[in-house]
């Protein structure tokens, strides 16, 4: 609704609770990013129409729906779920640098004595306060069964621009998330849109994020000789921008696509050799370049969203996605590409979601921040 965020809350909400029937267990709420002077009363009202404070959401630059992503304009996009017998948590959490060390705020006192079996975490964040990886990092090594999907919020371009909704508050810094635990399986997609090029290598010398040796070379040569081994048109998409894939699991018999933690090629110095990447690395990972344009994420995200359709005997009966800013119509030449992909593969399901400025989501058993990639979280009924 054009101009009118409050207006076309208040027309989600009527039409979201007129399919369900009833108040929602969980509601997710998303909202362009010209809400943001609105977001305290917003939230309030959203909470008061559904008869719920178990209600998370954020503001994005464009916003996501069934079938559909409104880049660029007032929208806003209301998810609903009944969850019988299902634990969900709402939790604020804030970053702080402390004497004993940085350190993660306002998870549950639940939560202290240990995590449920299998949770999934669905986590909306503050891009300039709150830093996901050193989060992701921990959840990985403490609680390495929990699933991690969501996105960072995005269409602002300064601290205190965005709003993150929990309940009826809104704020301005750290995360708003949700931990849901019990008788429903989420299940991930998650599409870096990237395939890959040449063969893999192992890294003989690294530092930090630079990569001096691959197989014992220079990176930069063996790159080159990837790139003479290649047809005209895989050439140009090189020339356009590569990427650099780390295999996320060692103990695979082989690699394929998405069994890649893809990072930026950031830049080389032709002098030593060596790649910067946008990532920390190591020797001994193995890695293989790559490269992205919408047809190879096309593909990519179609032949997951199949996969996961055919793994399970369950059908989904909704879905949220967090898909890059960069994605949309500025890497495809039609507009909603991949909400209309998951309308495709699993029927008109309720679907919301926003273009984030950072996605999570899941890649060989580990939670990552990525870029450029879309993070579905599949929900489906229990057995």
């Amino acid at each position: 609704m054009a101009g009118d965020p409050e207006r076309a809350v208040a027309q989600v909400c009527q039409q979201a609770l007129a399919e369900l029937d009833s108040s929602p267990d969980l509601a997710m709420l998303f909202l362009s990013a010209d809400a943001v002077p609105f977001a305290d009363a917003i939230a309030a009202d959203a909470c008061q129409r559904l008869q719920t404070d178990c209600l998370i959401g954020c503001t994005g630059e464009s916003i996501v729906g069934r079938g559909q992503e409104i880049e660029g304009q007032t929208a806003a996009s209301l998810w609903l779920a009944k969850l019988p017998g299902v634990d969900v948590q709402p939790i604020h959490l804030t970053f702080r640098k402390t004497p004993e060390g940085p350190s993660f705020f306002g998870w549950p006192d639940s939560l202290l004595e240990g995590w449920p079996d299998t949770p999934s975490l669905l986590l909306l964040g503050d891009p300039f306060s709150f830093p996901a990886d050193f989060l992701l990092q921990q959840i990985n090594e403490r609680h390495p069964d929990a699933r991690v999907i969501g996105g960072m919020a995005s269409g602002a371009s300064q601290p205190g621009e965005v709003r993150l909704l929990l309940g009826s508050q809104t704020h301005v810094e750290g995360a708003v998330a949700v931990l849901i635990s019990g008788p429903v399986r989420v299940r991930t997609v998650v599409s870096q849109g990237c395939r890959p090029i040449g063969r893999h290598f192992v890294i003989t010398k690294a530092e930090q994020n630079v990569v001096l040796q691959l197989g014992g070379k220079p990176a930069v040569s063996q790159l080159e000789a990837v790139f003479a081994e290649l047809p005209t048109r895989e050439r140009e998409l090189v020339n356009q921008g590569v990427h650099l894939g780390r295999v996320v699991s060692e103990y695979l018999e082989h690699f394929e696509q998405g069994d890649f933690l893809v990072r930026n090629v950031l830049g080389f110095d032709p002098d030593s050799g060596a790649l910067a990447i946008g990532d920390y690395l190591r020797t001994g990972q193995t890695v293989q370049f790559h490269v992205r344009d919408w047809e190879t994420a096309d593909a990519e995200l179609r032949q997951l969203l199949a996969r996961a359709r055919t793994a399970s005997s369950r059908p989904a009966s909704g879905a949220l996605m967090f898909t890059c800013n960069g994605r949309g119509t500025r890497l495809f030449p039609e507009p909603h590409h991949d909400a209309l992909a998951i309308r495709e593969a699993f029927g008109d399901i309720p679907l919301a979601g926003f273009f984030a400025a950072g996605e999570l989501g899941p890649i060989g058993g580990k939670n990552f921040q990525h870029g450029f990639t879309a993070s579905i979280a599949l929900f489906e009924s229990p057995a």
